[in-house]
C-alpha cells in the first residue's frame, strides 16, 4: 500500500497563513464592489468625481469621505470604508510575512525566478508543492494540481475533455494567475499562448501554458537551479 504524503506542523501553519490571506483578499474585493454598487446608485456623484484611477487610492478615499448621502446609506458606506480598512491591514501585515518568507526559502527564492512569479506566488507553489522529490515526474505534480485533462473511456471509444480540476487547487490556480504576466515576459511562453489560441482556443492555450509553468517549477525545484529563459542561457553559452 502507498505510503500517504503527510506535510509537516510549519508546513500546514504557513498553508494556513498563506490561505487566508487569499480570503482577505477576496473579502476586500467584495467589500469594494459594495462600495461601487452604493455610488453607481447615485448617477449625480459621478458628476462630482474627480479623475482619479483608483476609487481607493487616496484621491478617491478622500473624495468617499466627503460625498453627501442620504442617512441610512451614509452609514452603511461609512461602515464599508471601515471593514475594509481593518481588512487592508491585516492583508499588508500578511504581505511582510511573505516578504520575509520569501527571502528566507531557498524554493521560493528558485521559484520566484519564473516569469509572472512574484513574491506570493513563488511563496504559495513552494509550500502548497512541499518536498518535490515525491513526484517522480512532471506530469505528476501536474496531475496534483489537476491540470491534465480528463479521460473517458468505453470499450474502443477514448475522449480527453477539460482538465480535472481535481487535486490542489491553489497551485493549479497561481498557475492559471500567473500565464498573463509570464507571456508578457517570456517570448518562448508567449510564442506557446499565441499558436494555441490560434488552433485550440483562449482557454486551452491559458491552461497549457500554466501546465508549462509548472513544468518549469518542478525542473527548477529538482534541479536546485534558478531558470533561465532560452536568450539568457544562449548568452551564458556565448561567453
Amino acid at each position: 500500500i502507498p505510503a500517504a504524503y503527510v506535510p509537516g506542523a510549519v508546513t500546514r501553519e504557513q498553508r494556513r497563513r498563506l490561505r487566508q490571506r487569499m480570503f482577505l483578499v477576496r473579502l476586500s474585493t467584495m467589500v469594494k464592489n459594495r462600495v461601487h454598487t452604493l455610488v453607481d446608485r447615485h448617477p449625480e456623484l459621478s458628476r462630482q468625481a474627480g479623475g482619479w484611477s483608483d476609487l481607493f487610492g487616496k484621491a478617491g478615499r478622500a473624495w468617499l469621505e466627503q460625498i453627501a448621502l442620504p442617512a441610512g446609506e451614509a452609514d452603511l458606506l461609512g461602515t464599508d470604508l471601515e471593514l475594509l480598512e481593518a481588512i487592508q491591514t491585516h492583508i499588508k501585515s500578511s504581505n511582510r510575512w511573505v516578504s520575509q518568507l520569501a527571502k528566507k526559502d531557498a524554493r521560493a527564492k528558485l521559484l520566484a525566478t519564473l516569469p509572472g512569479i512574484g513574491d506570493f506566488f513563488a511563496v504559495l507553489l513552494a509550500v502548497e508543492i512541499d518536498d518535490v522529490s515525491r513526484f517522480s515526474r512532471p506530469q505528476k505534480l501536474a496531475a496534483y494540481a489537476g491540470l491534465v485533462p480528463s479521460t473517458y473511456a468505453s470499450g474502443g471509444y477514448l475522449h480527453h475533455g477539460r482538465i480535472t480540476r481535481r487535486g490542489n487547487k491553489w497551485i493549479r490556480w497561481a498557475c492559471i494567475e500567473a500565464v498573463y504576466p509570464a507571456t508578457r515576459q517570456d517570448p518562448e511562453l508567449a510564442a506557446l499562448y499565441q499558436r494555441l489560441k490560434v488552433a485550440k482556443g483562449a482557454n486551452v492555450a491559458k491552461v497549457a501554458v500554466a501546465k508549462r509553468l509548472l513544468t518549469i517549477a518542478y525542473r527548477v525545484l529538482k534541479e536546485g537551479r534558478p531558470y533561465r529563459s532560452a536568450d539568457e542561457q544562449a548568452a551564458l553559452t556565448r561567453r
